[in-house]
């Protein structure tokens, strides 16, 4: 992934939390992330984890970004919310943690949540001439 200075969201852009790496004996390595979608012109606000398969393994969030370069998958979203409507969690204090982070996060559409770090984008950069 690459970081980008500013936010456009045709590059699907992903904000990550760099405290938030894990690392399993098996599986994936995945860190915390949100991002906006837009579906049907509904603009939602998004958080879930980014995921891949690294090796050797990354040895903390900053370097797993900068070498995830397999973005067809995109985030495994948890939780969703489009200004109207909630997807994800089924369990309240889950539900309540989401829309705490989501509800500010699509208000302030575009701007990168206090505590993460982006944006990050699998686009590839266009070669300046």
């Amino acid at each position: 992934m690459i970081r980008e200075e500013r936010f456009l969201s045709s590059h699907r852009p992903y904000a990550v939390d760099l405290s938030s790496l894990r690392i399993r004996d098996r599986g994936p390595a995945e860190v915390n992330a949100v991002w906006f979608r837009r579906r049907n012109g509904v603009t939602a606000a998004c958080l879930g984890t980014l995921w891949n398969f690294q090796s050797p393994r990354p040895v903390d969030a900053l370097e797993f970004v900068q070498r995830h370069t397999d973005g067809r998958y995109g985030g495994r979203c948890e939780g969703r919310w489009d200004g109207e409507n909630y997807w994800g969690a089924q369990q309240p204090e889950m539900i309540y943690q989401h829309l705490n982070l989501l509800r500010p996060m699509l208000a302030n559409y575009s701007e990168i949540p206090n505590g993460w770090d982006g944006w990050w984008t699998f686009r590839v950069p266009e070669v300046q001439s």
